[in-house]
This record gives structure tokens, sequence and C-alpha cells, in this order.
């Protein structure tokens, strides 16, 4: 028995080195996809699964966004990309409606397995994908989020359950052009030889076979247009430009065909407070000079509400504070950022003619010109300190 999928390195799965490049990756998994079709196993239940396994490790390791967090974090990394609630497969045409690239182009796989990739007789045309866009704000990032989308798409007609056919059990003949097989052959010859084209029935376009009575509400498609509410889980960490894709959430297929998938894109919204470093957030205190220079306790806002900081005397402007694990947290676990608090020391545009009077003293005391090199702060502190409470 092969081993349990959960357990298997994806590297191993395909029978590369974690350094494989992608066009390693994209052969060896052609290799194994050949070796363990079902239609070469018949009857064969753990060929099916290595089939299975196979599609599952070749797409995390082919996207180049999955395949790193793979590598740092294993499955942990990936939430529903491979394994989790929105990831796997479950039936062989998903796999072929899924990678038509690695086997749509290719005639010996026609000729091996009777008919197109990710179509069996009696199935329609597979749907298209969807794609949205989802704005988040950095708290909902930090925590993670479900979210409720309502799609308009197409969706499966519920009065031929999909079929297209007004008789959805029997309305349907064999096609008379392909006899069932939803194919037909061109043989050709040249110096070389004779050729074997095989092209998707233009009869039935595929399928084997045709509808007697179409049906009245979709008019043969299997699909009307329609509304459905889709819920997307966001994992905490995720940034913009990060996308999610939902398998089985796109259009509705043809005549019963796999429905597309949904790839949902990250949008971050700009912050009031904050600004976004990889995992961390960074936040601008702006100081009077007197708390610059006595110290205070500053109230500064955090993801998670408002937090106190304690501000040292002379401090500098341009300083910069870590505020250790207010952060963003990185996906699938693992470490979380700080917050970043850059220090400016802020002056008045405009001043009254009592503090004016005051400044003009201040101006006068030599401790109160810059000195980077002066290690006596105690009279300086001791001046300020006089002026300001006086």
């Amino acid at each position: 028995m092969p081993a349990d999928t959960a357990e298997r390195d994806f590297y191993d799965v395909l029978g590369v080195a974690r350094t494989a490049t992608a066009d390693e990756i994209k052969k060896a998994y052609r290799k194994r996809a050949m070796e363990s079709h079902p239609d070469r196993n018949p009857g064969d239940a753990e060929a099916e699964v290595r089939f299975k396994e196979a599609a599952e490790a070749y797409e995390v390791l082919s996207d180049p966004d999955k395949r790193a967090r793979y590598d740092r974090f294993g499955r942990a990394g990936l939430g529903g990309a491979a394994g989790g609630p929105q990831g796997g497969f479950t039936d062989i045409s998903d796999i072929f409606s899924a990678f038509s690239d690695i086997f749509g182009g290719e005639s010996r796989f026609e000729d091996v397995f009777g008919r197109r990739p990710g179509q069996r007789r009696g199935q329609g045309r597979p749907g298209t994908d969807l794609r949205v866009r989802l704005a988040l704000t950095l708290e909902e990032v930090a925590e993670g989020v479900e979210r409720q989308l309502k799609l308009r798409k197409y969706v499966g007609c519920d009065h031929c359950a999909g079929t297209g056919a007004e008789d959805k059990q029997n309305g349907f003949s064999t096609c008379p052009t392909c006899q069932g097989s939803g194919e037909v052959r061109q043989v050709s010859s040249s110096f070389f030889g004779q050729f074997v084209n095989v092209q998707p029935c233009p009869t039935c376009e595929g399928e084997g076979r045709t509808i007697d009575e179409r049906c009245t509400v979709c008019s043969g498609e299997g699909r009307v247009k329609g509304e459905e509410t889709v819920t997307v889980e966001v994992p905490a960490g995720v940034s913009g430009g990060h996308y999610l894709q939902i398998r089985g959430a796109g259009n509705a297929g043809v005549r019963g065909g796999a429905a597309g998938a949904l790839r949902v894109e990250i949008d971050e919204r700009a912050h009031e407070h904050f600004q976004r470093e990889g995992l961390d957030v960074v936040y601008d205190l702006f100081l009077s000079f007197p708390d610059a220079a006595l110290g205070t306790e500053a109230t500064v806002p955090t993801l998670k509400g408002r937090a106190k900081l304690q501000i040292d005397s002379g401090i500098q402007s341009g300083r910069v504070l870590r505020m250790r694990g207010r952060g963003l947290p990185e996906v699938g676990g693992g470490r979380r950022g700080d917050q970043l608090v850059r220090v400016h020391v802020w002056t008045p545009e405009q001043v009254s003619p009592a503090l004016r009077e005051a400044l003009e003293q201040l101006r006068l005391e030599p401790d109160l010109k810059p000195s980077p090199g002066s290690k006596d702060r105690k009279g300086f502190f001791s001046r300020v300190k006089d002026a300001f409470t006086s």
C-alpha cells in the first residue's frame, strides 16, 4: 500500500530533489501520471491513489508561492491550498481540468486513453474560472477572517439536473458520428509514415451522445445564470498579491462538466496609523520637545487596541522603538512580527508670545546647542525642566 498522503513528502512523491527546476518537476509529474493512470491500471485502487497523490504534489510544487511556503513550513503553510478543506482532488476529471497544460497537447496521451483529458463520455465542457478581489484591513490580516462572497455566475440547471435534456434520465442518443467514443480520427500519410490525428467529435463536442429534446429552461446547456454564496476562509498573515483558489466554486460546466475554480485575490486597505513592512507594522509617534527631553509615557495604537509605551528622557528624533510580538503572523504559524515605533520630535509652526519668550531664554542655554559628543546630560535636563516649570 502507498504511504498516507498526509505523511509523504511532495518531492518524494514525484521522485525529484528539493532543488529541482520547474521543468524537471513538470516532466516528473507527467511520468508519474502516465504510470499510475487508472485507465492503464483498471481495478487498481492503489494506482488511483498514486495518481491523485502525484497531482496534489504537482499542484503545490509547480506554483512558486505555494512551493516556497511548503519548503518553509510543510503542509501547515499551505492552508487550503493542498490537503485542506479547499484543496485535494476528489475526481479524476478535476485533475485533467486543472492540469490541461500537461496533458491537453499530448497526442500520445489521447491515443493511450481514448478521450480528451478532463472529460469523460457523457460529460460536457468544464466551466470557466472566476476571479474576485477581496479588500482586508491590517486587523483582519492579523487575525484571519471568514467572508461570505455572493457571486453572479453560471449555476447548474435544477430543471434538468445539469444534463441539458428535458428527460434527464433517458433523453439521450449515442452520437451517430463518433459512435459514442467522443472523438474522430483522421489518418494521413507522409514520407515519414502514417499519422493519426485525434480530435473531439464536432457533432457531440466530445461527449459521445446527443440530446433528443433540449431542456426548456436552459436550452440544453445544463446551466443558467444565477447567484451563489461562497464561504472564503482567509488565513492570518496574508498580504496584498496573495490569492486563494477554491476549486469547484467557479462557473458551472456545460451539461455536467466540472465547475471552474474561484480565485480570490487579496488587497490590503491603507491603514490610518500603520505601514506594513513584511511581518512588521510601523507607527510614527510625534513627541513635543519637553516630552522628548524629559521622558513620558505615551499611549499608542496597536492592531489589538491601544497600549502604553515608556519614552526615556533624551530620546532623539528618528529613534525606532520595538514592541515585540505586536506585528503580523507568518502564514501557517511560526513567528510573529513586531510593531516599530518611529519617534519624531515635533516642532510647532506657531507659538504664543509667552512660549516665544521662554524659548528665547532657552536659546541662550549652551547645553541646548547640538553636541553629539557630549555625555554630560544631567545639567542639561535640569535646566530644561526648570525652564518649563518656572
